[in-house]
């Protein structure tokens, strides 16, 4: 028997410590009927001296980081035919629980595809076939389902959502394989009206209601997929984005749209970055770079580390989680507490790494992880358990920066985080050789001169700190899963 215990604070500082002494502490824990639970109310009260037996969180309100956007989730084809079969209060429910702040996770990010992706019914365009000027340009198709259910999210969100949109691949006319799917490139000779592609969706979709905030280049632009792909090379996505796709933007009066390059894994990030980064003439048109988890397909290990690098390397650039989800549908498996940590893991690392917002794969999908009756070996979806690791988030209002906390190892108050191969969480300290040893199940957080302390869950729990005024910034730091025997706790 283990318990995994994932503790992790937030820590919002925006007033002197004093002038706001109350915390209420919210709990979620396996196995048990916590969720986002109010557990506590603690006092913070001038800090004791530092013992190396003691677990601290160390918060310096003067140091920030980079702003926090949000989190989301895709508004994907799929999502919004499932979405106009649900019942009309089924729908309402549905839009306050991800979308709403003060009754739901308070979602403010959400991506869509351009034209048809692997989450769509059937592959189609918003033009004619081999219509090179787009003269048959429509987004007819979308004002169906996709559409409708935009408006109402952003409108739900109370207009807060930024929308950013990707595409999966260009016309089949425009790419050398002349297939939508399958890989192939896009045709050197069709590059203007490519880029004059997204001009023309930005502004139908906002001459429609619907600002798009953001774009990406191409989505997951390294892989060749039984679905819409098609594959750039770094030099290929840098000089489209030169050459064509940057000027169009600007000339079309479409500045103030924000471009992501890359849209694909953290294994290859760093040098699609230096790549385009590097290059004045295309840095100059980009706001930043998207990233997606699913980097260890081949069995490898997330590559987090990546996007520090990242961060480290260019801190102009702006960094955006675009997509993750299970690999795998399984419809028994909403809940699932291994879920939650896995989103909380990544979450955790992406954000401590200067991510600015992190975006989820579909809303919604039915019970057999589609609709997508055409191609799925395998389909991504899931519509569970976000409020276990969302909702505290939604106390911090987007686009503020956020002040810096560090986990102390027990025996060094000092700031740093937590060193491998030692974890800390849940009370314990999991030595190399796989001895462990008891400590206190005890968690202090220490701002400028007071602290306040609380027990950790013994279940397999989540805790987070919030304070009850003048909520308004945010960073998690230094999480770490624990496993260890329940009757040491």
């Amino acid at each position: 028997m283990r318990t995994i215990s994932l503790v992790f604070a937030l820590f919002l500082l925006t007033q002197p410590v004093d002038a706001q002494r109350r915390a209420i502490v919210y709990t979620t824990a396996e196995s048990t009927s916590f969720r986002l639970t109010p557990t506590d109310t603690l006092m913070f009260k001038p800090s004791e001296p530092t013992s190396e037996g003691k677990v601290y969180v160390f918060v310096d309100p003067r140091k920030t980081f980079q702003p926090f956007i949000g989190i989301g989730g895709a508004l994907t084809d799929a999502a919004a035919e499932t979405f106009a079969k649900l019942p009309a209060a089924r729908q309402e429910e549905l839009l306050q629980a991800y979308y709403s702040a003060d009754r739901g996770i308070g979602y403010t990010l959400g991506r869509t595809n351009i034209h048809s992706c692997d989450f769509s019914s059937e592959s189609y365009t918003y033009v004619e076939e081999g219509d090179k000027d787009l003269t048959s340009f429509s987004i007819a198709h979308d004002l169906r389902f996709r559409i409708p259910l935009i408006r109402r999210a952003m409108a739900a969100s109370g207009n807060r959502l930024k929308l950013f949109a990707s595409p999966w691949s260009p016309p089949a006319f425009m790419k050398d394989n002349n297939d939508m799917l399958h890989g192939g490139h896009l045709r050197a000779d069709y590059a203007h009206s490519w880029a004059l592609y997204f001009a023309k969706f930005v502004q139908r979709y906002r001459k429609a209601g619907v600002p798009v905030w953001g774009i990406t280049i191409q989505n997951e632009p390294m892989a060749v997929q039984r679905w819409e792909s098609c594959v750039y090379q770094a030099g290929d996505e840098r000089d489209f984005l030169k050459n064509h796709l940057g000027p169009v933007m600007a000339q079309q009066g479409l500045g103030d749209v924000h471009i992501m390059v890359w849209d694909h894994n953290r294994d290859l990030i760093i040098q699609r970055a230096q790549t385009i980064f590097e290059d004045p003439e295309a840095a100059k048109y980009v706001w930043g770079i998207g990233f997606h988890w699913y980097e260890d397909w081949s069995g490898g290990q997330q590559m987090y580390e990546n996007v520090a690098l990242v961060n480290r390397l260019y801190p102009d650039k702006h960094i955006l989680f675009t997509e993750g989800t299970p690999a795998t549908f399984d419809s028994t498996g909403y809940g699932r507490w291994s879920l939650g940590e896995a989103y909380g893991r990544s979450m955790i690392h992406d954000f401590n790494s200067g991510t600015e917002g992190w975006t989820d794969w579909n809303i919604l999908l039915d019970e057999r992880g589609g609709p997508d009756p055409r191609r799925h070996a395998y389909r991504r979806a899931h519509l569970h358990q976000f409020v276990l690791l969302h909702r505290p988030l939604l106390e911090v209002r987007p686009s503020r920066r956020t002040p810096d906390p560090r986990v102390a190892e027990p025996q060094h108050a000092a700031h740093h985080g937590v060193r491998e191969p030692r974890r800390y969480g849940g009370g314990h300290r999991h030595e190399p050789d796989g001895n462990r040893r008891a400590i206190q199940p005890c968690c202090r957080l220490r701002v400028s001169g007071d602290q306040l302390a609380a027990t950790l869950h013994p279940d397999g729990g989540l805790q987070g700190y919030l304070r009850t005024t003048g909520c308004r910034s945010l960073r998690i730091d230094n999480v770490r899963p624990l496993t260890a025997p329940r009757q040491s706790l």
